[in-house]
């Protein structure tokens, strides 16, 4: 495993972006507000040839609120599983009670601590640092995450302290977007699948606003599961936060091989269900429907059937995808959940032979020839699959304008009846053999 470098301090001080600048892209968000980021942000980076892995971590604070006691356990969280810890701090605003009680947490955990004083973008700040010898975590390195300046330096500094022998390159794990409106549930099912508390649950709506990556093993496949932040309708996202987060959440869709669609299963499909789903369905993303929530609906005899039938007619584009109801919060058939992610990602990258290809066009047109208009009809004169995630094949026809949908609907049925494809949308190409 890569080493682990965890950015850690008080809220405001620049930590996400001392994260970007170091990843030189924009992962997390950087937004002049406190408590920005809550959740353990993961990327892989590397310095001079030195690969680890830095973590970014929300703002700790000692209030009894019970977000700041979220937000400040998920920072301990990181902290535990680090290697290395760089404490960020202001050198603008000196320091701090609240940096002086982060550094005495900081050195009970007996971890090695890079000190990093950040905002010295002014040579007139940098007698500043100097104060900051008195929190006892050794000499302060002095940067400005904005700027760029010392944060070679800084680097240089943490690739001393990281362990020597990194394990072998890590294979490339199935990624796993778990999506849908806010307060459906998403943070819970990705702590049920993981059996353990790992992004924060509440009941206010937009709680995760970055995508959280864990990586997780499931029937000895690596999957990296993605909770990512709700999407709401266009018309009511008024923040440049909020706006960000679903930015990133449609970027983890483009990622993932897998979507998990997460319906409440009280309130049932939405109009912004349909939208989120329709997004990842013209991704071509494999997708499975997760109706959570479904210990707190009432049942009947046919609650099961008519529940099913109304998903149906609501996401009817998203036909290929199977339906699991389950309880996030109590686990009820959650332990089903692996094995179908892990057939539905076979599915989206599974393979046709061209010969068998070929044998099942001629049969579905034999017992079904295309219509005839015109006076003409379509010929189907070769297939060939060209793509897989999803998978796609190309037909060599007389004159693609003569498939009609309900015939390109007729030979993808045959080809699913054949072939499987739970979970995962076709793509059919024709074009014109000359």
């Amino acid at each position: 495993m890569k080493p682990i470098v965890a950015i850690v301090g008080r809220p405001n001080v620049g930590k996400s972006e001392l994260f970007n600048r170091i990843l030189q892209k924009r992962v997390a968000i950087v937004e002049n507000l406190p408590g920005v980021t809550r959740d353990r942000i993961y990327a892989d980076t590397d310095w001079q040839g030195r690969e680890f892995t830095l973590i970014d971590t929300g703002g700790i604070q000692f209030e009894n609120a019970a977000m700041t006691e979220e937000i400040r356990r998920q920072a301990e969280l990181a902290i535990q599983q680090s290697d290395l810890i760089l404490f960020i701090t202001d050198g603008r605003q000196g320091v701090t009670p609240l940096d002086r009680e982060v550094a005495e947490q900081l050195r009970r955990t007996k971890k090695p601590v890079l000190l990093v004083v950040n905002k010295v973008d002014d040579p007139a700040l940098l007698p500043n640092t100097l104060e900051f010898f008195e929190v006892g975590l050794g000499e302060p390195v002095a940067i400005s995450a904005a700027h760029g300046l010392g944060v070679g330096d800084l680097l240089d500094r943490v690739i001393a302290f990281l362990p020597e022998g990194e394990g072998e390159e890590e294979e490339t794990a199935l990624r796993v977007a778990v999506i849908g409106r806010p307060n459906v549930g998403k943070s819970s099912l990705v702590n049920a699948l993981l059996g353990e508390k790992r992004v924060i649950v509440s009941d206010q709506p937009g709680t995760t606003r970055d995508p959280v990556d864990v990586l997780v093993e499931m029937e000895g496949q690596r999957v990296l599961l993605v909770d990512t932040a709700g999407m709401r309708k266009r018309g009511r996202i008024d923040q440049p936060v909020e706006r960000y987060s679903v930015l990133r959440a449609l970027r983890a869709v483009d990622r993932a091989d897998v979507v998990l669609l997460v319906v409440d299963g009280v309130e049932g499909v939405t109009e912004q269900d349909t939208k989120i789903a329709g997004y990842a369905h013209e991704a071509g993303k494999g997708a499975i429907v997760v109706i959570n929530k479904w210990d707190l609906v009432e049942k009947g005899e046919e609650t099961l059937s008519t529940y099913s039938r109304w998903v149906r007619e609501a996401l009817s584009f998203l036909d290929y995808a199977p339906l699991i109801f389950l309880s996030a919060k109590t686990r009820q058939r959650v332990g089903r959940l692996p094995s179908l992610i892990l057939r539905v990602a076979q599915n989206h990258r599974q393979e046709v032979a061209t010969a068998t290809l070929n044998n099942l066009i001629r049969e579905a047109i034999s017992l079904s020839p295309p219509p005839a208009e015109k006076g003409q009809s379509l010929k189907v004169y070769y297939g060939t699959q060209v793509g897989t995630r999803p998978p796609t094949f190309l037909l060599f026809v007389n004159d693609p304008e003569l498939a009609h949908f309900s015939y390109r609907r007729y030979l993808e049925n045959r080809l699913r009846e054949a072939f499987g494809f739970e979970g995962t949308p076709l793509r059919l190409v024709l074009r014109a053999k000359t």
